[in-house]
């Protein structure tokens, strides 16, 4: 049996994914993640977050991807800079998280589910002797 070759393979597609506004909407969890994407060969990574009312992601920096959110559902408080500014957060705000700024992330009194996009992370690899991280 021979291989197939690049001619029988189907050129990628775009696709609609999920109903994030359908998600939100659905019986709440108290947080975690609704969706995410998952297929192969992408270089992107897509989250459907959910935070429960006055649920938190502790200030923290990510040093290597600009971030990109958007609240989909519910409203917070973006935490911006090492002082953790308060920014509020409402339904259709769209955030750049630049890579190395400090962010923290809190519900409101309604929750929050909010949709992160980022470039795909490299997959982990052993680097040899004297190479920079």
């Amino acid at each position: 049996m021979t291989p197939p070759s690049a001619h029988d393979t189907e050129p990628p597609e775009p696709r609609v994914l999920c109903d994030a506004r359908a998600l939100a909407d659905a019986p709440p969890v108290p947080a975690g993640v609704l969706w995410k994407l998952a297929k192969s060969g992408r270089q992107l990574d897509a989250n459907l977050v959910r935070l429960a009312p006055g649920g938190r992601v502790a200030p923290h920096a990510e040093p290597d991807l600009d971030v990109l959110l958007y609240v989909v559902s519910g409203g917070g408080v973006l935490g911006a800079g090492t002082g953790d500014e308060p920014r509020p957060l409402a339904e259709g705000a769209t955030v750049w998280l630049p890579h190395g700024s400090t962010r923290s992330i809190t519900a409101g009194e309604d929750g929050l589910v909010y949709l992160t996009v980022h470039r795909r992370r490299p997959g982990m690899r052993i680097r040899g002797p004297g190479e920079m991280s």
